[in-house]
């Protein structure tokens, strides 16, 4: 029989990308207001692995990654997606998004992104959102998975997000010491 418990807080991360910069730049400055500072943003990428998002959005398109210096339980992802869903709304022109927002986070073990669409590998969590897991943490990387998206699977992605759970293994330990 398994005994339930309470599992380690984990690390924040969001995914913003826009055509326009200074958006990206209001985005993240209501993100830290709403959820928390902000404690690492990745230089600007040229989001161009799909032009899936074009007509909706212009083209070209850039993204930061960030994370959030505040740990928080996994359970909460639910409502930082919904949360980020209003971000969102606020940002429409003419009824189209300037901004798209995925929330996630990262733990131990792996890369979970929020999603509001099912999908084979996306687990149901509650109130429409589903956990899509998108990288996988063995011999020491991350690793990408059959349906992992092309950008989350890129070299230089895969270095920002194990740097980031290289600090958060490390605020983990120090939270543990000090417990």
């Amino acid at each position: 029989m398994s005994h339930p418990y309470e599992p380690d807080p984990v690390k924040l991360i969001a995914s913003l990308f826009s055509p326009d910069r200074v958006i990206i730049g209001s985005v993240i400055d209501i993100l830290a207001e709403m959820i928390g500072p902000v404690d690492w943003i990745s230089p600007d990428i040229l989001f161009d692995r799909t032009r899936y998002y074009e007509r909706e959005m212009g083209w070209p398109l850039y993204r930061n990654f960030i994370s959030f210096r505040d740990l928080m339980p996994a359970d909460h992802l639910v409502k930082i997606k919904l949360e980020t869903n209003t971000v969102e709304q606020r940002f429409l022109r003419e009824g189209n998004r300037e901004v798209n927002i995925d929330p996630g986070y990262i733990s131990p073990e792996r890369l979970i992104l929020a999603t509001g669409k099912n999908y084979v590998h996306r687990v149901y969590l509650t109130k429409g959102i589903f956990a899509d897991l998108t990288l996988v943490f063995k011999r020491n990387s991350f690793r990408s998975l059959e349906w992992t998206y092309p950008d989350y699977s890129d070299p230089q992605s895969i270095g920002f997000f194990n740097e980031i759970r290289r600090k958060y293994m490390e605020k983990l330990k120090e939270m543990k010491r000090f417990a």
